[in-house]
């Protein structure tokens, strides 16, 4: 089955292929103050998001709690944040787990709920071998009309995407994009340099170096606080001035060492900002833990400073 969601640049962009958009953030699932999902508040943030720079989102991924999630509430989240950013807003769903049978279930129900196309992370824990993770992948391209981004993130699944792998992939029509946080820049330059994937950095200090090399963009974490801050880089970059770009990456620096490798996980960050910014966001689910006041001040201290430069 091939994709209904033609992959093509948004009108008035040019360079690298995005299927998906430029700028994506990776959006935290909000939930009210007893845990549950709020949907309101997933509308609105989605919203802001949208009109501050986000042409797409991630939903139902690692930073939306797609593990503390139900099969239910993954669907309900994709419906309601649809209504909100109308068909003007590329909407990915994250629909990997562990089980291929469900992964596939996951997929179709994402379509069925309006996604523009899927994220479809390694399976995790099991550590398949890469001819049963390359038949793992066919099989949940080939379940939905909806075009597929890979994630590569070995930290988190203890699997790599090995780039033959990856080059192997990209023949089917399906599969067109990859969120990378692999940590092997080489390894993503030579997938670059033989297919077509349409590469989007998944680490935020990533965010200008995989573009300046030919990357379609970012699924971007800081995002969820900072949607313009993230978009003027690649803006700076695509309107020539890479000295500017530069300038804007690094000046994120500080912001996305606390917000990603603080010893906190960027849900946990994410959320903690937003709620002090009066933002939808809510708690974190079990096994996660919101950040206590020491490290919700500082987060806000970083925050603060990096928002008046």
């Amino acid at each position: 089955m091939t994709p209904t969601t033609p992959v093509t640049n948004p009108p008035g962009t040019a360079g690298p292929r995005r299927p998906f958009g430029r700028t994506l953030c990776a959006m935290v699932t909000p939930f009210t103050g007893t845990g549950t999902l709020d949907l309101d508040g997933a509308r609105r943030l989605a919203a802001r998001l949208a009109a501050d720079g986000c042409d797409g989102l991630v939903l139902n991924g690692t930073t939306g709690e797609s593990p503390t999630t139900t099969d239910a509430e993954k669907s309900e989240l994709i419906s309601a944040v649809r209504e909100a950013v109308g068909e003007g807003v590329v909407l990915v769903a994250g629909v990997g787990t562990a089980d291929t049978r469900h992964t596939v279930e996951l997929t179709r129900a994402a379509e069925k709920a309006g996604a523009d196309g899927v994220l479809v992370v390694s399976p995790y824990y099991s550590r398949p071998p890469q001819d049963a993770l390359e038949a793992h992948f066919l099989e949940v391209a080939g379940a939905s009309g909806l075009p597929v981004m890979l994630y590569d993130i070995p930290g988190r699944t203890g699997t790599r995407i090995e780039p033959e792998t990856l080059v192997r992939l990209a023949a089917h029509p399906a599969i067109v994009a990859v969120k990378d946080c692999s940590y092997d820049f080489l390894g993503t330059q030579k997938v670059l340099a033989r297919t077509e994937l349409a590469y989007y950095a998944g680490c935020d200090e990533h965010v200008l170096a995989l573009y300046a090399v030919g990357g379609a963009g970012c699924v971007s974490t800081v995002a969820n606080v900072v949607p313009d801050r993230v978009a003027a880089i690649l803006d700076a970059f695509d309107a020539g001035d890479t000295a500017r770009a530069a300038e804007l990456q690094r000046r994120a620096v500080p912001l996305i060492e606390a917000m990603t490798a603080a010893g906190l996980p960027g849900t946990v960050t994410s959320k903690a900002l937003l709620n002090a910014l009066g933002r939808p966001a809510g708690p974190v689910r079990a096994p996660l833990r919101s950040a206590g006041p020491e490290a919700a001040d500082g987060l806000r201290a970083v925050y603060e400073e990096f928002a008046a430069g």
